[in-house]
């Protein structure tokens, strides 16, 4: 069946006529029924212990598995997914991924892979033959990237997982992605010059996130730990001039540009840590992430961006079902990006047109 067919139609409007919650939703101008990307939490664990994040102290150790997809194919399939981007914790750690991907490239379906690098050099095979793309994170040269991590020999081993990958498909894209804090704003062009030695496509940068209860946080830092990562205004002024310099010495933003932020959304980026030490009022970026797309956890929660609560599990009904349950469609109905505390002080977001 062809997204966008006649067929896929038809199969739409049978699956209402089935379902009557779903009959409910198909009417209300809050029910989603095209979800053009899907982020799928692989593993619950991580093999970094990065200062910016808990997850690592997760010990539960859970996979998503081919029995935890199958169920949603259908759904995957009449939604029109497009795009679906493995997260975690380490999507490496987990055994099934190879077997999740076959299944998902049956549908025609991009697999991008987010990744720390360390399990890239053994996965090498099944990393190259199973996706559309890899994004790796780097917080630095060297020296900062493993302090950061808290992985002796963490750069090295992304690396030589680097070569490895291209050994087997030299034109896969690899990209790193760097998360601006207190330990590397002043190195942020030895960041792009260490990715280009280990000859990664490109680079992308965004504020750390300081404030959300995403990332196995339980509750929001404390303030003695936001400090640990957030900026002085000192060091906001440090990293402004950090990135005036990268902006003045390196193509950025343009096609096929190394630095994929253009200098407009990398001068952005110290207002988030302004706003955070009080200097400025928080600002929403422009973003529609909860009516295009999806962040599936390891447990089955479901929630509509990385940083909002939860509006159901896959163990109560299909993706279909819970994405248009009437708690989530009030979520969304309620939702108003610009007003809203979480999205106010956003990281992150995704401004996806169909």
């Amino acid at each position: 069946m062809k997204f966008g067919s006649a067929e896929s139609g038809s199969a739409l409007q049978t699956n209402v006529q089935q379902q009557p919650d779903l009959a409910n939703a198909f009417a209300d101008p809050h029910a989603i029924h095209t979800l053009p990307v899907l982020v799928l939490h692989a593993h619950s664990s991580c093999n970094c212990r990065c200062i910016m994040c808990d997850i690592w102290k997760t010990r539960e150790g859970k996979a998503f598995s081919v029995h935890d997809l199958e169920p949603h194919l259908d759904s995957i399939r009449r939604l029109g997914v497009r795009w679906i981007a493995f997260s975690g914790g380490e999507p490496l750690l987990n055994p099934y991924l190879p077997l999740l991907c076959s299944l998902l490239r049956k549908e025609n379906i991009r697999l991008t892979l987010l990744t720390t690098g360390l399990l890239l050099q053994k996965c090498a095979a099944d990393v190259a033959a199973s996706f559309d793309d890899v994004i790796v994170s780097l917080d630095g040269p060297p020296d900062v990237h493993d302090a950061i991590r808290r992985v002796d020999g963490a750069f090295t081993l992304i690396a030589s997982g680097i070569k490895a990958v291209r050994e087997h498909r030299p034109d896969l894209p690899i990209t790193a992605r760097t998360t601006i804090q207190k330990a590397n704003h002043r190195r942020l062009r030895e960041t792009v010059r260490a990715a280009q030695q280990i000859h990664l496509t490109g680079i992308s940068f965004l504020a750390a996130d300081l404030t959300s209860t995403a990332f196995n946080r339980p509750l929001a830092w404390p303030v003695g730990r936001q400090d640990e990562i957030g900026l002085s205004l000192e060091e906001v002024h440090a990293l402004e001039a950090e990135l005036e310099t990268l902006i003045a010495e390196t193509p950025c933003g343009t096609p096929n540009a190394f630095v994929a932020e253009n200098p407009d959304k990398l001068r952005r980026i110290p207002t988030h840590f302004r706003a955070h030490i009080g200097l400025q009022p928080p600002r929403a970026p422009m973003c529609n992430a909860p009516w295009v797309s999806a962040v599936i956890e390891v447990d089955g929660a479901v929630r509509p961006c990385f940083f909002h609560p939860p509006i159901g599990n896959l163990q109560d009904g299909t993706l279909e079902s819970v994405l248009n349950s009437q708690q989530a469609r009030n979520f969304r109905e309620n939702l108003v990006i610009q007003d809203n505390p979480i999205c106010r002080s956003c990281v992150c977001s995704l401004h996806y047109r169909l």
